[in-house]
């Protein structure tokens, strides 16, 4: 028994649940960074005259820098190291905002919302990649839904935040705020985080052995813990090119359809709800508290995954999860003229959908072998950003060209069976 096969089989520590902790305030961050110009949009329209137009690619700079990050700077953590890209990556995400604070135009907003994104698209596999190592195997889907869950929290506490910030500082406080409390947590991955059990075994850098033994003491499994023989070259390159080979192509095409599939269902609903049930005759205060329920929902479903897997199998909940949440949709198109109902309905969506979210980022790391594991979760989690991003657009394409809002939804339910279909041909691997 190996020291990875060690963390897998034991009880979880204290240390280990701090590594989860971590991860969690990174996302909570990363939630209130990226979404930071959606509470301040209407205080910098004023303050520099944007348009609509402009706005909108505002938004958009920050998703795309997103899905930038986790296709350039995820593959990286594989050939240097989960922690250092994670530093790297925070930084971007710390530097982004503080440049926003400082912007006074444009396009100087523009590139630094890139750069967040960049920042906060490079530390998402990173954290997930790390909470899936240092989990045991009964609590790590758990510990992973926890973690998932932190985007949606820190999103909420954001907002509230943001609406204090505003008032006493200028919507300029709201980013300066961000980039302090990124700043800090980047303190806190230096002093505290360990590198990856994971990588040292498999990379065997400088010092791999004595850097192992230090992090076994650290969580409570001190011993004289040796790097496995292996026949394989530990310098074996991560290459991208990995993912499209003959044992791992199917996985890496059905992966890549279900993170589209469901990101793509996500961003439509929590994005569009809203505007599109106040346009259906609902007043504005109302259709705001069913996208709240969708948000509220949300932490809900990660944490019910999380609870789920530590007594079913990952995949097949995961299953249920999708089929689930084309049933809520489909249920939810003819319940939005009851407000109570559509507010009951929208919090089931929200529960199940993010369920789904977490499930991915799951079964996603226990796919590829730790050699490019980094590169397979972050190139799926990338795709998945891009699904994201074409799904607000589309839908503003199908609304002008007359689609209704019963249209959209039930197609949404269809997005999310292939899903289904792509979960279901995937054989989930026994990697630890």
């Amino acid at each position: 028994m190996d020291l990875r096969d060690k963390i897998a089989q034991s009880p979880m520590g204290l240390q280990q649940w701090l590594v989860v902790a971590l991860a969690v305030l990174l996302n909570m961050l990363d939630g209130f960074d990226v979404l930071a110009l959606a509470f301040t949009a209407k205080s910098i329209t004023s303050e520099l005259g944007l348009n609509g137009a402009q706005i909108g690619t505002l938004m958009s700079a920050g998703l795309l820098g997103m899905a930038a990050g986790s296709l350039l700077l995820g593959p990286f953590a594989d050939k240097w190291g989960r922690r250092p890209v994670l530093l790297l990556a925070t930084a971007l995400a710390a530097g982004g905002m503080l440049m926003t604070y400082f912007a006074h135009s444009f396009e100087s907003i523009a590139l630094s919302r890139v750069i967040t994104g960049i920042g906060v698209g490079g530390i998402l596999p990173c954290t997930n990649v790390i909470v899936s190592e240092y989990a045991n195997k009964k609590w790590r889907g758990l510990a992973i839904a926890i973690y998932a869950a932190g985007f949606g929290v820190g999103a909420m506490l954001g907002g509230m935040a943001a609406v204090m910030l505003q008032n006493e500082y200028g919507w300029r406080g709201v980013f300066l705020t961000g980039a302090v409390a990124t700043a800090l947590a980047w303190l806190i991955v230096l002093v505290w985080l360990p590198e990856s059990v994971d990588f040292l075994m498999s990379k065997r850098p400088t010092n791999a052995k004595a850097r192992l033994n230090q992090i076994a003491n650290k969580i409570g499994l001190a011993g004289d813990w040796d790097l496995p023989h292996t026949s394989e070259n530990p310098q074996q390159k991560a290459s991208i090119l990995r993912l499209f080979e003959r044992d791992n192509i199917k996985t890496t095409l059905l992966i890549w359809l279900a993170f589209v599939s469901v990101m793509a269902s996500f961003y439509f609903i929590s994005s569009w709800t809203p505007s599109l049930l106040e346009n259906a005759g609902m007043a504005k205060e109302k259709s705001q508290t069913v996208g709240m329920g969708i948000s509220i929902g949300g932490t809900i479903g990660s944490l019910a995954f999380g609870f789920l897997v530590s007594r079913w199998d990952s995949r097949k909940v995961l299953l249920a999860f999708t089929v689930l949440s084309a049933l809520a949709v489909c249920a939810f198109v003819p319940a939005t003229s009851v407000l109570s109902l559509a507010l009951v309905l929208a919090i089931a969506l929200g529960a199940l959908i993010n369920g789904c979210i977490a499930g991915l980022y799951t079964i996603n790391p226990t796919l590829y072998a730790t050699e490019f594991r980094s590169t397979g979760v972050s190139m799926a989690i990338g795709v998945g950003r891009l699904g994201s991003i074409v799904s607000p657009l589309a839908v503003g394409i199908l609304l002008d060209a007359g689609w209704q809002k019963n249209q959209l939804y039930f197609g949404s339910a269809v997005v999310l069976l292939l899903a289904t279909l792509g979960i279901a041909f995937l054989h989930t691997k026994k990697h630890n």
